[in-house]
């Protein structure tokens, strides 16, 4: 058991330091030799794990939507916002995902890596599918299309961010977002129960950490 932990720690230690050079060199740049320096492991350690570069940057892509700050609501137009709203909260904090948007950007290393997009665009996909099954969403929304729309949409709000304020008001926007895009696929009775406030992301990881004090150091 002890051998098992210390393999996860390894390979977590090896994927975090691999999302910090990408998240600030980029793919091209990056090197296996800094990988190692930051993570602090062997080369042997390395790639027993991850078997090239490659590997490892699908193995960042591949943890952009994991559901470890999944709270359950009584809508699930809300956890889609909640969803929305902790991702920009974190995002600024987090080299896991501030890299998931530099390789999922880069036009010369997507063709071998892949991108996080069609994740991200599955996951509100499957939100949108579940809510229009419970009467949240209009009659005439087709939720893969709507994914669509709301990932490009997204993937802009990042990067005017980015240029424009350093990511500082990152869920201001997306608050925004959100409240130009929900009135067009909302029943009424379900629009005025969400809560879109810019500081939603920051109470939901708060209740998060509440609940699970494992995830207490989470975006620190």
């Amino acid at each position: 058991m002890a051998q098992q932990e210390r393999a996860v720690r390894t390979r977590r230690a090896v994927l975090e330091a691999a999302a910090a050079v990408f998240a600030e060199r980029g793919y091209a740049a990056a090197t296996i030799g800094e990988i190692l320096h930051r993570a602090g492991v062997t080369k042997g350690a390395l790639y027993f794990h991850f078997g090239s570069k490659v590997a490892l940057a699908q193995g960042v892509l591949q943890a952009q939507t994991g559901n470890d700050y999944h709270v359950p609501r009584g809508l699930k137009l809300q956890e889609w916002v909640d969803a929305g709203m902790t991702l920009a909260w974190r995002l600024p904090q987090e080299p896991m995902l501030l890299a998931g948007v530099r390789l999922s950007a880069d036009l010369h290393s997507r063709d071998v890596v892949g991108s996080a997009w069609p994740a991200w665009a599955e996951v509100t996909t499957s939100f949108l599918a579940e809510a229009k099954e419970r009467g949240e969403v209009l009659p005439h929304v087709v939720p893969a299309e709507t994914a669509q729309v709301f990932l490009g949409a997204w993937i802009g709000v990042q990067y005017v961010s980015q240029a424009m304020a350093g990511w500082a008001d990152l869920e201001m926007r997306m608050s925004a977002l959100f409240n130009h895009m929900l009135p067009a696929i909302t029943a009424p009775a379900v629009l005025v129960r969400l809560d879109t406030a810019p500081d939603r992301g920051a109470r939901v990881m708060a209740e998060v950490r509440a609940q699970s004090p494992a995830l207490a150091g989470a975006g620190q």
